[in-house]
């Protein structure tokens, strides 16, 4: 019989009755209606063709047939067990891997990151450059995007991005573009960067003004290597924290991103 056909639910009710030997107390076990135990040992009857039941007057009785397969049945139920805690173990409660730009783990994340870390001695941090990899490749828990919003993912977002535009005191009067950077009309970039960070980083060393979310200039802007020219104005883009719904459904998953929201 291929695995594929093995009519596990109507099994997993066999076993139940089986141990009972009451399909009353086999349907309070697993939250169902007595009803529904019949008509799950009578789908397996059919799909195995034999009877595995049958009603005496002292009560329910397994058959023969009923009574062969039950050994393998129950150690084939604890081998599942015994994978799903292997799984699960997989993904070890203290270790965290998350897609994160560079730029914003320095600015945001890591800070948080150190006071998760203080409060749960011994979680490992494991980080990606790249926020776009793919999930299943990566093997990530989580990801931080600039994006207006999680699409198909499941998500919530960090922080808002409005838009500053920013420039050393002796920067050049020249623009720094930067995929997203959404320049004004007219502007003629003399240096493109490859994303946010380096196009701070451009800005800083005086190279030319650039537009940026706000939360990654907020310390440069403190500390005077960068001034607000212009904004803050609103952007539909924010820092969100997104990942699978599996990802998102575990434990852990769901304790950091209490800790990184609160």
């Amino acid at each position: 019989m291929k695995r594929t056909h093995l009519p596990l639910n109507a099994l997993r009710v066999y076993d139940a009755a089986a141990r009972h030997l009451s399909f009353t107390r086999a349907a309070d076990e697993l939250a169902v209606t007595p009803a529904a135990v019949g008509q799950q040992i009578r789908a397996l009857e059919d799909h195995l063709g034999v009877v595995l039941f049958r009603r005496t007057s002292k009560g329910l009785e397994l058959t023969e047939e009923g009574c062969a397969g039950l050994d393998a049945l129950r150690e084939g139920f604890l081998k599942f067990e015994e994978s799903v805690q292997a799984m699960q173990a997989g993904q070890a409660s203290d270790r965290f891997t998350i897609a994160v730009p560079r730029e914003f783990y320095a600015q945001w994340l890591s800070r948080r990151l150190a006071s998760y870390q203080e409060e749960n001695p011994g979680v490992k941090f494991h980080l990606v450059a790249d926020e776009n990899a793919d999930f299943t490749e990566a093997n990530l828990d989580l990801a931080v995007r600039l994006i207006d919003g999680p699409g198909d993912l499941e998500g919530v977002e960090l922080i808002a991005a409005p838009r500053v535009t920013v420039a050393s005191e002796e920067a050049a009067e020249q623009w720094i573009d930067w995929p997203g950077a959404s320049l004004p009309e007219g502007a003629n970039p003399t240096i493109t960067a490859g994303n946010p960070g380096q196009a701070l980083s451009s800005a800083a060393a005086g190279l030319g003004r650039t537009i940026l979310p706000l939360p990654l200039v907020e310390e440069a802007v403190a500390g005077r290597k960068l001034q607000v020219l212009e904004g803050p104005t609103e952007s539909r883009r924010a820092y969100w924290l997104v990942a699978p719904l599996p990802q998102w459904r575990q434990k852990k998953v769901k304790a950091l991103v209490a800790h990184l929201t609160s």
